[in-house]
């Protein structure tokens, strides 16, 4: 017994919690979750930037429906005979196999008939002639079935579909599987985005070319068989292998793992659990390309295609294929199943073998128990050289297995679990030691600028546990329209998400960098407020100056997502915000319950400035203030009165103001003149005389472009119209009483 407790004594509590660190991490890196997996594929993007492909031939030519042959020909989509043109000059010019990454969904408008039937006043002669032609769609049917080599492309949808036609069934590619079914594993969509059904027959074959980037939009693997409408489909460029080897099916081969090939006869593409090729990137390479106008007027050498595939697709922006992968931050997506069938053809594959994760694994056990027993016995100076030698060496080993095997073995789990382990064996008693400090840093940090949260922890008397009265300024922001923006990210959470941390980020920012504390998000909307838990002489100057900034960084966000909507051909939302300041007392503190609670803030205050903030939608403003704020803010900023309004649950009215702009902007005459003519125009509109308060309104609308108040003066108008129709009464003191919070 006295053996077994020196030896624990001597293995110590640190000892035991590394353990058990080691035995948690262990099927941490089993589960993958998304920051793991993140780390594993920035290192595999790092060794393709730092080493790309080596491109030593081009079997792959891409006919580019780029900007020039947009310009020479004209606008996408072009009328079929022109494709029907495209497919047939390919195939004179030698061309082994055609592919589409282009999906022909829908009937072309420019066949004769159809066109015939929309114009207008042509005799009936001739629009019985057009009638009589072979529409477009049959046009490049017959193109494609000549050429006996044509693969058309389709794509996955996400909305499910009916079941194919007996028609449609019988044009299904076969499929051989060796090993269990590989249904359950494979990336799958509900419902398939076909071609019209004359072009899908003439087809040799039929592929899908969807795309499914990785969570943070980068292009590393890409599907070679899928499920769509309940049935085993390949991709483009797997069913352009099927058809130029002539093979009646595609050999899936499987195990209880998943997925681990798909073969044709001669080529085997070796995949990942779900059916996913990694693909060998090397960089743009603009000699995989042919501009299809100069192949349709005869511009190209006779040799360009001969013995080569070819596929049609489009590197022209607006027709939105642009993709990003390791190598390149803006690629077409007809270049990535390029690259894809270059990878094949070449046998220049990527593998992520499966015996890799039993490989990190034990060398992450290995390496940690020897950190275990080793670290508090070496020096650090010691485990400082060791760790640094660790690192040189696995990266080292990754970097080897890619550059001479083409293998896809990561070694940051291992770094990372060995280096955690060491951490938490060196500073836990330093951590035991700063638990006070640390956890004022943590109730704050997200909170307040870390000034504040370093005064705190140097001096943790002056947070008040509890609630204490202060007079405080309260801010509320809120997106205008919110509802429509989720409505157009309700397929991409995700998206919505990242759209809205980048919002809220500079917003943040904002308040936090003019002693602001943040209360809560509530979903897009903010409540932060001044004056505590430290002590803040302008509280309300500081709101304001906020409120302000949060503005111009709202709308210098807009500007820049608006340049990235017009890059990208995607639909540009601007983000429009209403805020609302109060000011007064309040009481600040910990408040919720025993078990959870939160640094809030509560009072009629806080209400009221919430109720302002709804208010900004009546008044078409940016910012509508109380008085009290408006009070102690004026000597920095112009301010400008806007109403006197009885908020919903309030009986007392309450005068509010807007911020025009600093000072600065309040000394411009056309300022001070614009806030006469206002206060004038007030005036006659609490004294019922409507026709002198619109004419003010004129001549305020005249000074207000410039300051954001244009729709404070459409609102009045409407409001004086709607008073003319029903009359406020002689007893009426100009109080406007809202209805709604």
């Amino acid at each position: 017994m006295k053996r077994i407790v020196r030896w624990a004594r001597w293995f110590g509590v640190a000892r035991a919690v590394c353990i058990l660190l080691l035995f948690a991490l262990v099927p941490l890196r089993i589960a993958d979750p998304r920051p793991l997996e993140e780390v594993h594929l920035r290192t595999f993007d790092l060794f393709q930037v730092l080493r790309p492909r080596v491109q030593t031939s081009h079997p792959i030519v891409i006919a580019d429906i780029d900007e020039a042959s947009l310009k020479e020909i004209g606008q996408w989509p072009w009328p079929r005979t022109i494709v029907a043109d495209l497919v047939t000059k390919l195939h004179e010019m030698g061309a082994v196999a055609v592919g589409f990454d282009i999906v022909f969904a829908e009937p072309d408008r420019m066949s004769p008939a159809v066109a015939a039937a929309a114009f207008r006043g042509i005799d009936p002669e001739t629009r019985n002639k057009l009638a009589g032609l072979p529409s477009n769609d049959a046009v490049l049917a017959d193109a494609i079935k000549h050429t006996g080599a044509t693969v058309v492309g389709e794509a996955g949808s996400a909305t499910a579909a009916p079941p194919r036609s007996d028609t449609e069934a019988a044009l299904q590619t076969g499929f051989a599987v060796r090993g269990p079914d590989p249904r359950p594993f494979l990336v799958t969509f509900p419902g398939l985005l076909r071609n019209v059904l004359p072009i899908e027959q003439a087809a040799a074959g039929r592929g899908l070319f969807s795309i499914n980037p990785e969570r943070d939009g980068i292009v590393r693997r890409v599907p070679v068989v899928m499920q769509a409408q309940d049935m085993l489909v390949p991709s483009l460029t797997m069913e352009m292998l099927r058809v130029i080897t002539r093979a009646s099916a595609i050999l899936i081969r499987a195990d209880q793992a998943g997925v681990r090939a798909v073969a044709v006869p001669g080529l085997e593409v070796p995949t990942d659990s779900h059916g996913q090729f990694w693909v060998h990137f090397n960089k743009h390479d603009p000699a995989r390309y042919v501009s299809a106008a100069d192949i349709l007027n005869g511009r190209v050498p006779a040799d360009r295609f001969r013995g080569r595939l070819v596929l049609i697709g489009t590197s022209a922006v607006g027709l939105l294929d642009i993709k990003t992968t390791p190598v390149e931050p803006a690629m077409p997506g007809v270049e990535v199943h390029a690259q894809i069938l270059e990878n094949v053809l070449t046998k220049s594959f990527l593998s992520n073998p499966n015996y890799a994760i039993g490989a990190e694994l034990i060398l992450a056990v290995v390496l940690g128990l020897a950190i275990i027993v080793a670290a508090p016995i070496l020096p650090a100076a010691i485990m400082l050289a060791l760790g640094a030698l660790l690192i040189v060496g696995l990266a080292s080993m990754s970097w080897y297995f890619f550059v001479e095997h083409n293998l896809l073995i990561d070694f940051t789990y291992p770094l990372i679990s060995s280096w955690l382990i060491y951490l938490v064996l060196t500073f836990v008693n330093y951590f035991r030691e700063q638990r006070q400090r640390q956890q004022i840093r943590s109730a704050f940090g997200f909170y307040l600028s870390p000034a504040l949260v370093e005064q705190l922890a140097k001096s943790p008397e002056r947070l008040v546990l509890g609630g204490e009265e202060r007079r405080m300024t309260i801010l509320f922001s809120d997106v205008r329209g919110f509802t429509t923006i989720s409505e157009h990210y309700k397929d991409d959470p995700q998206g919505l998400t990242h759209l809205m941390n980048r919002f809220l980020t500079p917003l943040t920012n904002a308040i936090i960098e003019r002693k602001g504390t943040i209360d809560k998000y509530i979903g897009d909307a903010i409540m932060a407020f001044w004056n505590a838990p430290l002590d803040d002489d302008e509280h309300e100057a500081n709101a304001c100056e906020a409120a302000l900034e949060m503005l111009a960084r709202a709308e210098a966000l807009n500007v820049e997502l608006k340049r990235e909507a017009e890059t990208s051909g995607g639909v540009h939302m601007p983000l429009r915000i209403g805020i609302g300041l109060n000011s007064g007392p309040c009481v600040v503190g910990n408040m919720g319950s025993d078990f959870r609670f939160n640094y809030s803030v509560l009072g009629d205050t806080v209400n009221l400035a919430s109720r302002l903030e709804s208010r900004t939608k009546d008044y078409r403003l940016s910012m509508v203030i109380g008085s009290r704020t408006a009070e102690k803010a004026q000597s920095r900023f112009a301010t400008m009165e806007i109403d006197l309004i009885q908020v919903k649950g309030k009986k007392q009215p309450e005068v509010v103001f807007t911020v025009l702009g600093t000072a600065e902007i309040g000394a411009d005459p056309r300022c001070r003149e614009l806030q006469d003519l206002n206060a004038q125009m007030l005036a006659a509109y609490r004294k019922q005389q409507w026709d002198e308060a619109l004419g003010l309104m004129d001549r305020c609308r005249k000074l207000a472009n410039g300051f954001g108040v244009d729709g404070l003066y459409d609102m009045y108008a409407e409001r004086i119209d709607a008073y003319r129709a029903d009359l406020p009464g002689p007893g009426w003191n100009g109080v406007y009483e809202a209805e709604s919070k």
